[in-house]
């Protein structure tokens, strides 16, 4: 796998939270966040919003919170399976996080999904002059 699509190492991702990256659509060359999460032994990736409300991100730059094998939406108490992304508990129950698709090789997580380019570890950066809203409502 290239260099350029590498995410981190397996043991850079925790047992009991989430690994924070961004990624640019391929398409829209819009960039989203995204979470790596162990399960079950193997690391799985999802889009790092909710399925509720689209815009509250999972992990908000300290790992997302998670009980039993699920990560749990901080702002709706929203449940999801780490290794499926279904909701199974809270408004959006029955909802999927979106996946992104991903090769692990020799220790190294790798992005693999052709919609989206790998960019940085970390929250997406924004602009210190951004006066935009913080809130978790949008009006």
């Amino acid at each position: 796998m290239e260099a350029a699509r590498q995410i981190t190492t397996v043991d850079e991702v925790p047992e009991e939270s989430t690994f924070l990256f961004t990624v640019r659509d391929t398409e829209t060359d819009e960039e989203r966040e995204a979470i790596l999460v162990r399960t079950d032994g193997e690391i799985v990736g999802w889009l790092n919003y909710c399925q509720h409300y689209t815009h509250i991100k999972l992990d908000k730059g300290s790992g997302a919170p998670m009980r039993d094998g699920e990560v749990i939406c901080a702002n709706h108490g929203a449940y999801f399976e780490c290794d499926t992304g279904r909701c199974t508990f809270g408004p959006c129950e029955g909802a999927y996080l979106n996946g992104l698709d991903l090769s692990v090789d020799d220790g190294v997580v790798s992005l693999a999904d052709g919609g989206y380019e790998f960019v940085a570890v970390g929250p997406i950066e924004t602009d210190p002059a951004d006066l935009s809203s913080k809130s978790n409502m949008e009006f």
